[in-house]
């Protein structure tokens, strides 16, 4: 069960952050704020059993996914700060300040993911999952992938847009989400 005052505190806290691009639906960060409280949902579904049965198969998969997702979240910011050359000269109001990458970032886990973040959201969301599957828990991974797949494509028409022919090279010859996938 989902705990109501828990999940309406963090629902709170998410809209307040994301209330710029709440406000601009055409933006990534509008997706990505339904990615943000279907994982607040998911967490609290199945944080309860976070540690039943903590060497079974099922949780050795779920432990294995939700470390690839913190391995992909350190590798994505890091090279987000290392070659994204963030700053003021760009100014887009809906986005946070590490995400104002003003260099096309293609190194590190960049060279191999277009979009190491959101992997690492894909993988924590089903590592959750798999703590204790159930209709409910599916539904909410389903709604976190399928929010994911949104909040990309909205950010890759932003890159487009920023960075013009040089993302449009680099997503034709760098996988999404998965390494060696499309």
């Amino acid at each position: 069960m989902i705990r109501g005052g828990a999940f309406l505190a963090i629902s709170a806290f998410l809209a307040y952050v994301s209330r710029k691009p709440l406000r601009r639906p055409h933006t990534h960060g509008f997706f990505r704020f339904f990615v943000w409280e279907a994982l607040a949902a998911l967490f609290l579904l199945n944080g309860p059993h976070w540690i039943e049965d903590p060497f079974g198969p099922r949780q050795l998969v779920s432990w294995t996914l939700i470390t690839v997702s913190a391995a992909l979240a350190l590798a994505g910011a890091h090279a987000l700060r290392a070659y994204g050359q963030a700053g003021p000269q760009r100014t887009d109001p809906d986005l946070y300040p590490f995400e104002r990458t003003s260099c096309l970032v293609t190194r590190g886990i960049y060279r191999y993911l277009r979009h190491p973040l959101y992997s690492s959201l894909l993988f924590l969301a089903w590592g959750i999952f798999l703590k204790r599957p159930s209709l409910d828990a599916l539904v909410l991974a389903a709604a976190t992938t399928l929010f994911l797949g949104l909040t990309a494509r909205r950010d890759e028409a932003e890159c487009r847009c920023y960075f013009g022919a040089a993302y449009a090279v680099y997503a034709a010859r760098t996988p999404g989400f998965l390494p060696f996938g499309p």
